[in-house]
């Protein structure tokens, strides 16, 4: 059976409704720059340039939500304070359905303000207090989430120990999920899942994971799925919980079916990337429960959520991810990255019908060097999806020598495909990429050094009113030199 398109599903998720249940905080940044140290203590001066105020906790999943397309709402208490009124304004912007949120007399919205030089943290700051929220004010927020459940595709419950998710309303709101045949998804934070029983998914880290089973994991090691899988059955077993879904940082995510009919599936991260993990589990909870709820297989939506996850965690800040960077994600990493040319043709003739600008340069990128990074970077800022054309190990041998290729074809390709530039790779055996071009027809080529007058398949592109750009070439580096100076 044909695998379905995973970005398909993204175009459904401005047709459902998803609720939102946990711990609300705002998370504040400070950025500026810093080159001097305090001459008071031994620490940096950070000159402030921007300051910035976010959702933070459960309502960065509706933040995500929001930008995913899907229609939220939102169950919690905050403060009768100032934090509480920007919490309410910025779920406001998100056009987030807020009459499950109570405000509670006395209570400090909770606040984490982070101070940030460039891309480096330097100090976080928290704000809060332990909420004890009344039995009264629980009620209200579980008739609430009653009263809107029959419009909800899904519930997800970020659970930040800041206490909204307790013995009291937890095991309550999961039942009347189950009642009513509506998944919910859990992001934990403590060790007992007794108060989780009976959610479809709980979605921990490695240290939560570990914290729950009592026992270390080494994800590197070759017995880790089978080690973890029968650890996390154990798990939902205890605890009455349908499936896990453990978040492995660099590692990943390993799902953990209950069922012990179904078999596990580690899926590796998308990041190439990390500058910032904040609320990237939060991410992945919004994206995993809007695919889920549109009907994905269990499988196909933690590859979604991964996907955004990846995305994310390349961004500075509490940050979301869209609909449209999500679907390009999914677009270019269904496919493997390096292709025949029929291969080709075919992946681009999807492309285009989705709206894409194909992009394509070509070079034998027989040793990577800061130059050609360079161009990569141009070229891809040209198109949404880049296509590079590599000279065979047999081509670049006729072009450069019987020493040449320093590097075999697939070894180069494997290079290329890690770039964040490059999406695909076509490996052609002709001295020249035209007879290439002629089967692509991208709609932009883009290679450095080369004058029109001089360059084919420039001329080619135009002639069918494709844009040929002629890159500046970064002095100073080549693969020839470099070669020769290993050779001294």
């Amino acid at each position: 059976m044909q695998m379905p398109d995973l970005y398909s599903y993204v175009d459904q998720f401005s047709g459902i409704r998803v609720l939102c249940v946990g711990d609300i905080m705002l998370d504040n940044f400070v950025y500026g720059k810093t080159n001097r140290l305090s001459p008071e203590a031994p620490v940096p001066v950070l000159l402030e340039q921007q300051r910035r105020s976010m959702l933070g906790g459960v309502g960065n999943v509706v933040a995500n939500l929001s930008a995913l397309g899907c229609k939220t709402a939102i169950a919690g208490i905050v403060g009768e304070d100032e934090e509480g009124q920007v919490v309410r304004a910025c779920l406001h912007e998100y056009a987030a359905d807020d009459t499950a949120l109570f405000s509670l007399e006395g209570y400090q919205t909770a606040v984490k303000t982070r101070f940030v030089a460039g891309r480096q943290h330097l100090l976080r700051v928290d704000k809060e207090e332990r909420l004890n929220a009344p039995e009264t004010l629980l009620g209200q927020i579980f008739a609430s989430v009653e009263a809107v459940l029959s419009q909800t595709d899904i519930v997800l419950i970020s659970d930040y120990g800041k206490g909204l998710i307790d013995e009291r309303l937890t095991p309550e709101v999961i039942k009347l999920c189950n009642r009513e045949e509506v998944p919910v998804i859990v992001d934990p934070k403590r060790t007992d899942y007794t108060i989780y029983a009976g959610a479809t998914l709980v979605k921990p880290n490695r240290k939560e994971f570990e914290g729950v089973t009592g026992r270390h994991f080494d994800p590197s090691a070759p017995d880790f799925i089978e080690v973890a899988t029968q650890a996390g059955r154990e798990v939902c077993e205890k605890y009455h919980v349908g499936n896990l879904l453990v978040t492995l940082s660099e590692y990943g995510m390993l799902y953990i079916p209950g069922d012990a009919t179904k078999k596990p599936a580690l899926i590796p991260t998308e990041a190439k990337e990390v500058f910032d993990v904040s609320g990237a589990g939060d991410t992945s909870l919004a994206t995993l429960g809007a695919a889920l709820a549109v009907g994905a297989p269990m499988k196909h939506a933690i590859k979604i959520a991964n996907a955004a996850a990846g995305i994310v965690v390349g961004k500075l800040g509490t940050a979301c991810v869209s609909g449209a960077e999500l679907k390009q994600k999914l677009t270019n990493k269904e496919q493997k990255s390096v292709l025949t040319a029929d291969e080709a043709v075919q992946l681009i003739a999807k492309l285009r019908q989705k709206g894409y600008t194909i992009g394509f340069t070509n070079g034998c990128f027989d040793i990577l060097h800061p130059g050609h990074l360079a161009s990569f970077k141009r070229a891809r800022a040209l198109c949404d999806v880049l296509f590079v054309g590599l000279n065979s190990d047999a081509s670049v041998q006729r072009l450069k020598g019987p020493t040449r290729p320093i590097n075999k074809q697939d070894d180069r390709a494997a290079m290329l495909t890690a770039l964040r530039s490059v999406d695909y790779v076509v490996i052609f055996d002709e001295d020249s990429a035209l007879p290439l071009l002629e089967k692509l027809r991208p709609d932009v080529i883009a290679k450095e050094g080369y004058p029109l007058d001089k360059w084919r398949g420039g001329r080619f592109v135009q002639s069918y009113g494709g844009q040929a750009v002629v890159l500046p070439r970064m002095d100073g580096f080549s693969t020839t030199t470099i070669i020769e100076k290993i050779n001294k």
